[in-house]
Formats: structure tokens, C-alpha cells, sequence
């Protein structure tokens, strides 16, 4: 199988590593995203930070809108994959 890392992937990441704070970032974000793109990406954040508090699929799917079915993808991701959810989880947040 070939590697999800490619050379562009891995220029986007030094893209986001180069920055220094929340408002920055945020302003990366939207210029590099469509609206939907952006909620999209902000609600798997939310379910990810909603799992580490121990909420229930069927409360996350209701307070967000989002299946069981990607909350559950989103949950083996967070267990089972890369390890970026559970190092973003643990990293001091940088201010605004």
C-alpha cells in the first residue's frame, strides 16, 4: 500500500508546525478551507475532545448532529491510529 505521507502532505504539516498561535492558525485555516471543510473539521475536534471525556456515542451523535457511524470511525482513530489525536490532546494550547 502506498504511504499516506506524501511530499505535499508532508508540506502542509510544516505548514501548520511554522505557525506560531491560535489566531494565526485560524487564519491559515480559513484561508486554506472552504466553510463546510472547516465545520467539518472542527466537529471531529469536538467528538474527539467529547470521547476523552467519557460522553456516550448516542449523546455526541445528539449533541452534534454527526452519525454513530463517523463518531465510531473518529473513536477508532483516536485509539488506533497515527497517534496525532492523542498527542494534539496532550500538547499545551497556544494562545490567540
Amino acid at each position: 500500500m502506498k504511504s499516506w505521507r506524501t511530499p505535499k502532505i508532508l508540506k502542509l504539516a510544516k505548514a501548520f508546525v511554522g505557525l506560531d498561535n491560535a489566531k494565526d492558525m485560524a487564519n491559515f485555516l480559513r484561508d486554506l478551507c472552504t466553510m463546510d471543510e472547516l465545520e467539518e473539521l472542527s466537529n471531529r475536534w469536538n467528538i474527539v475532545l467529547m470521547l476523552e471525556k467519557g460522553i456516550s456515542y448516542r449523546k455526541i451523535a445528539e449533541k452534534t448532529g454527526v452519525s454513530t457511524t463517523t463518531i465510531t470511525r473518529i473513536a477508532w482513530w483516536l485509539e488506533n491510529g497515527e497517534g496525532g489525536y492523542r498527542v494534539a490532546l496532550q500538547k499545551p494550547k497556544k494562545s490567540a
